[in-house]
């Protein structure tokens, strides 16, 4: 459950998922200097890992993608800021982006969210999500540097 619910932050008062994206963001603030592959294997670490941890959260809370669950928020914040700059703006606009993709779910992320179930299932949405919030800022950053 440590894991399933990011350190519990899950468990905070109103929208879950924007306390887990937080803490995608301070796992950020803290990996952003690893190499690119050092990154990415922690994110696919944490993708395998947050996977099992979901579905087993999802049996203990006998809840399909119970809302304390923000392992998959991590980690599609994580896939957000993926070779991004470390800046108040794009803290902000990779944050903001995210949420918005997670919230709206346009297709595919509703596609995943509704044909795939347990820890799996948990996880892909948040990653299309995070997919498309990775794409949409670094055109950003093209267009402004």
């Amino acid at each position: 459950m440590l894991i399933a619910t990011g350190f519990y932050s899950g468990y905070l008062p109103k929208a879950p998922g924007t306390w887990g994206s937080l803490v995608g963001l301070v796992l950020f603030f803290l990996l952003h200097t690893l190499s690119l592959p050092v990154y990415l294997a922690v994110i696919a670490g944490l993708f395998a890992v947050g996977s099992l941890a979901a579905g087993e959260a999802e049996k203990i809370l006998d809840k399909r993608d119970p809302g304390v669950v923000v392992i998959d928020e991590i980690v599609g914040m994580l896939i957000a800021m993926i070779a991004v700059p470390m800046t108040p703006l794009t803290l902000a606009l990779g944050f903001i982006l995210f949420r918005i993709f997670d919230i709206a779910k346009p297709f595919p992320v509703n596609f995943f969210d509704q044909r795939f179930h347990g820890g799996l299932g948990i996880m892909l949405d948040d990653v299309v999500a995070g997919i498309y919030s990775l794409i949409i800022l670094q055109f950003m950053l093209f267009l402004v540097f």
